[in-house]
């Protein structure tokens, strides 16, 4: 109503200025009029007014209503508007914009599709050579062979980290929901890494009082474990005796994994941040292996596995990834 009133002051404006030219111009002309005709006419045309905005709003509610709340017009374009001209121009322009817009929706998902697909199909064509490169290393026995296996790690860890990014999107029709042994994933995620642990002399160290068991998707939690495990072996100093300690206990009904190193820590700019796609931090500057995609790809599993992720860290006393699950038995 508001936006309708504003919208018609010139109106109201001209009809004043009538109201107030009208006996003007009688008195001017010299002709005397009595006083109850004028105002006769002056009523009469009110009413005319009174009548005509009463129309013109029945007619136009729904459209003033839409400006007032444009995230309805968005959220249902195809609404009526009015029987006016105005209104049924500007309806029929927001359904060429619908229509224009969901098209180019799902172009664009579509070209997502082909790009996931191709993402794949390389990702898979790259493990065959790959696979043929391990299988010649295991014939040859020289130091450079050492080189070339680790080289080799971090092409199969980079290979797993672009295939289940492209995944991620699909995430829906690519996990299969199970009861599951907390310290067998966890042993095998480190069994899957112990090239990476003994190549950076990092020992893992698991202390676990139960074994307890979660309801959540094998690959997925895998993937997510070695995302974490190649951060705290990585960015922990190669120091005789250093340590990636994997804790597990229960805590207000929630089963709690912590996975904690000993490395050099974040800083307190960067702790709320190192979730976010990209993001390296000055620690990850120092390490030029840093892509700032690992942090983010386990919180958003974490999220679609319904599942808790947190972070607790301090420069040079070491990070701390604290899962935890509804503890469902």
């Amino acid at each position: 109503m508001k936006l309708f009133l504003r919208d018609h002051l010139p109106l109201f404006g001209f009809y004043v200025l009538q109201m107030v030219m009208v006996p003007c111009v009688y008195w001017l002309s010299g002709e005397e009029r009595p006083l109850k005709i004028v105002l006769y006419g002056m009523l009469l045309s009110s009413v005319v007014l009174v009548v005509y905005l009463v129309v013109r709003y029945v007619q136009m509610r729904h459209y003033y209503q839409a400006l007032q709340q444009p995230h309805l017009l968005v959220e249902e374009p195809f609404q009526s508007l009015g029987t006016t001209p105005v209104a049924e121009a500007i309806q029929q322009w927001m359904h060429e914009l619908e229509r224009n817009r969901q098209n180019e929706i799902g172009q664009l998902h579509t070209r997502k599709e082909q790009q996931v697909v191709f993402m794949n199909r390389w990702v898979h064509q790259m493990k065959t050579p790959l696979s043929i490169i391990q299988l010649t290393l295991e014939d040859v026995e020289d130091k450079t062979a050492a080189s070339i296996q680790d080289e080799l790690d971090k092409l199969r860890k980079g290979l797993e980290m672009v295939l289940h990014s492209s995944r991620l999107e699909q995430f829906e029709g690519d996990f299969r929901v199970e009861r599951l042994s907390l310290s067998e994933i966890v042993r095998s995620s480190i069994a899957e890494n112990r090239r990476l642990f003994i190549r950076k002399g990092i020992t893992p160290a698991i202390q676990m009082e139960d074994d307890f068991h979660i309801y959540s998707d094998s690959k997925w939690l895998r993937f997510m474990f070695t995302q974490i495990l190649t951060n705290a072996v990585n960015y922990s100093d190669s120091k005789a005796g250093k340590k990636v300690i994997i804790t597990a206990y229960m805590k207000e009904g929630r089963i709690i994994l912590d996975i904690q190193d000993q490395g050099i820590g974040i800083s307190a700019e960067d702790i709320h941040r190192v979730f976010n796609p990209y993001f390296t931090g000055e620690r990850g500057r120092q390490y030029h292996e840093s892509t700032g995609m690992g942090l983010y790809l386990v919180r958003e599993v974490s999220s679609r596995l319904g599942n808790q992720i947190e972070l607790f860290s301090k420069p040079d006393e070491g990070t701390r990834v604290r899962f935890s699950w509804m503890n469902r038995k």
